[in-house]
């Protein structure tokens, strides 16, 4: 399975446009919650109990936006299992694991920098 390659205009690439595909797809995954998301769900199939479990302080509502979100913008697949009750499982898709390494390195980068922000923090705060 390929990962489909762009195929709009150069415009709709580039995140410096204000009405470009480009910024929204970034606007989308670059906030707290989906970057959460997608690290707990790492190479994981989670159901919505246990990935709410997993990321302290989402609500409900935020953790249903952000997987539709998710997966309409095609890095997360919801599989509903014809069962009573209903079992609803995500997991990563491709394109969602791609970002995942991407996530880790900010996630790595976050703990080797803490302290220098923390200590920049105190320092500007003062």
């Amino acid at each position: 399975m390929g990962t489909k390659q762009f195929g709009g205009s150069p415009e709709d690439a580039d995140l410096r446009r204000a009405d470009s595909l480009a910024r929204e797809i970034f606007s989308d995954v670059a906030n707290k919650w989906a970057l959460l998301i997608i690290e707990a769900l790492g190479e994981r199939t989670l159901r919505f109990s246990e990935l709410r479990n997993e990321i302290e302080g989402i609500s409900h509502k935020m953790l249903t936006q952000n997987l539709r979100m998710l997966e309409r913008n095609g890095l997360v697949e919801r599989t509903v299992h014809p069962v009573v009750p209903p079992r609803v499982e995500y997991t990563l898709t491709e394109p969602g694991q791609a970002l995942r390494v991407t996530i880790d390195g900010l996630c790595d980068w976050t703990q080797r920098y803490l302290g220098h922000i923390e200590t920049s923090r105190h320092r500007f705060d003062a």
